[in-house]
């Protein structure tokens, strides 16, 4: 018997801002102290609304944009809050 997989994708599964924003909250529970985890969590809330668009509202290229929001990539600090921003979200810093 042969079992047939198919990729994971959790890009299409955010269709609402709800989805989103409890999706990021996951991510930030789970994974807040590892940069990277929480940059590809970034990517794929861009790649669940419209890369394409984050790109002109940033002013990075949509190539930039996955290399730098990939599992790979290493994005700057200024490029995570540019990207956040434009799609919607504020950071703040609390008292643990």
């Amino acid at each position: 018997m042969t079992v047939q997989t198919t990729t994971w994708d959790s890009s299409e599964y955010l269709k609402t801002e709800e989805d989103v924003a409890a999706y990021m909250a996951a991510v930030m529970e789970e994974g807040g102290d590892d940069p990277a985890f929480i940059v590809h969590a970034l990517g794929i809330v861009a790649r669940a609304r419209n890369m394409s668009q984050l790109a002109r509202d940033t002013g990075l290229t949509r190539e930039g944009l996955y290399k730098a929001l990939s599992g790979e990539g290493n994005p700057s600090f200024a490029t995570v809050l540019k990207v956040s921003r434009a799609m919607g979200f504020k950071w703040t810093l609390q008292q643990a």
